[in-house]
């Protein structure tokens, strides 16, 4: 969960607030997953961290996010 988990948490560099994201529907965690791998959502971090998933690990990442509750 890492940065996803921390309440009120902001990026050092370039300054950015990083939202929470447990309890978050898994289709949103799926489709932005996505977007951050093929590059259509830019974030330079995010698109690094999914740029190798696949579908499946996206959807077990989904599935336990969405479990978090919020």
């Amino acid at each position: 969960m890492g940065c996803h988990a921390i309440e009120g948490y902001f990026n050092v560099y370039p300054s950015y607030h990083v939202p929470r994201i447990g309890g978050q529907q898994a289709g949103y965690i799926e489709s932005a997953l996505k977007a951050y791998r093929d590059g259509s959502r830019k974030h330079g971090t995010m698109h690094a961290n999914a740029a190798n998933l696949t579908d499946e690990v996206i959807a077990d990442i989904a599935a336990f996010v969405a479990g978090q509750g919020k």
